[in-house]
């Protein structure tokens, strides 16, 4: 899926994709290599799809990573994502990676869901300092709206995604 990005450097929309990381026969990120995820290990677990997002500009180099899967085979659910480590620090290259990332798994809500989970998105935040799990859990109800249900999940609703989608995929 064709969407843009911004480039830090000069807040100028880039252009990136959103691809199947095993068509494109990228390299999987892992903690070897800095990320906190080992997307390379948990990729190759059958139930799961993996998605990158790359920059056109710098197609080999990926900006930020997506697991998601059918839990029960019903319930949309976005098991791991995380931006790039050169995307986090203060220098970093691009903005709204996470952002794009979601919504994309929220469009794959709609496409994948059935009866009363379609459209919703639901994911859990899970971290080692609780303080850091409810910082996070604010972001993304600051952020995309999401919502807390129970300790650790939180959802996205059918109407909530849409405008992620219309706001980072379109």
């Amino acid at each position: 899926m064709k969407i843009k990005v911004i480039r830090v450097k000069d807040n100028s929309l880039v252009d990136a994709t959103i691809v199947d990381a095993f068509k494109q026969k990228l390299a999987l990120p892992s903690k070897a290599d800095d990320w906190r995820f080992d997307f390379k290990k948990h990729a190759k677990q059958k139930e799961f799809k993996t998605f990158v997002l790359v920059c056109d500009e710098t197609p080999i180099l990926i900006e930020g990573c997506l697991i998601f899967k059918m839990k029960d085979k019903m319930e949309p659910y976005m098991s791991f994502i995380e931006i790039a480590p050169h995307n986090k620090v203060s220098e970093r290259k691009y903005e709204n990676i996470a952002a794009c990332l979601i919504a994309f798994a929220c469009r794959l809500s709609f496409i994948h869901g059935t009866g009363d989970f379609k459209g919703w998105l639901a994911f859990d935040v899970l971290e080692e300092n609780k303080d850091d799990e409810i910082k996070l859990m604010a972001v993304y109800s600051k952020k995309y709206n999401a919502k807390r249900f129970g300790k650790t999940t939180m959802l996205l609703s059918p109407e909530d995604g849409e405008n992620l989608i219309n706001t980072f995929l379109k």
